[in-house]
């Protein structure tokens, strides 16, 4: 019984670490000034160079820093799951935390795709435990209630997530 307990708190703190380190990444990360990743990005997004640059290299810094922090999430998860030292049960379950991940990954880039067939210039979507963050290039006049609700329909019906659990946030 002890050893079970003594299993699930390493699985815990695994996982609080991993969300700590995800986290400070993506806050303290800065992007070099010239950014090729955000040329590729742009030209793969139809965005011409009468395009607000600011916000584009904000939405390209944050897909970047999003992946790489993922990357290094999944990097952590495979050296785990790789692990001679790992109990099986550890194996598998860092195993389900690389399919969550990539589940993840292709659900931001749904939803990104998505809102920008609906008319946005450009939007990030991040996916957290318990919440999405969807930051939105603003149309015209702002953000209205009307945008809102249809970005967070589309949020709804690829992730399952409740309205609570989804903020949106126009980039500034």
């Amino acid at each position: 019984m002890k050893k079970i307990k003594k299993r699930g708190a390493v699985y815990g703190v695994i996982a609080l670490l991993l969300c700590v380190a995800v986290y400070l990444n993506w806050s303290y990360v800065g992007a070099p000034d010239e950014l090729p990743a955000a040329e590729q990005t742009d030209a793969q997004n139809g965005v011409d160079g009468a395009a607000n640059p600011a916000a584009t290299d904000y939405f390209a810094t944050s897909r970047l820093s999003r992946e790489q922090a993922r990357d290094e999430a999944v990097s952590t998860l495979r050296e785990v799951s790789e692990s001679e030292q790992a109990d099986q049960t550890a194996k598998e379950e860092a195993a389900a935390q690389i399919s969550a991940l990539a589940e993840d990954s292709v659900a931001e880039a749904n939803m990104e795709s998505m809102i920008r067939a609906k008319g946005y210039e450009d939007a990030v979507v991040m996916i957290g435990d318990g919440s999405v963050n969807v930051v939105v290039a603003p149309p015209e006049g702002g953000l209205q209630a009307t945008d809102v609700t249809v970005i967070k329909d589309i949020v709804v019906a690829e992730t399952g997530a409740v309205p609570g659990q989804i903020k949106i946030v126009e980039a500034a």
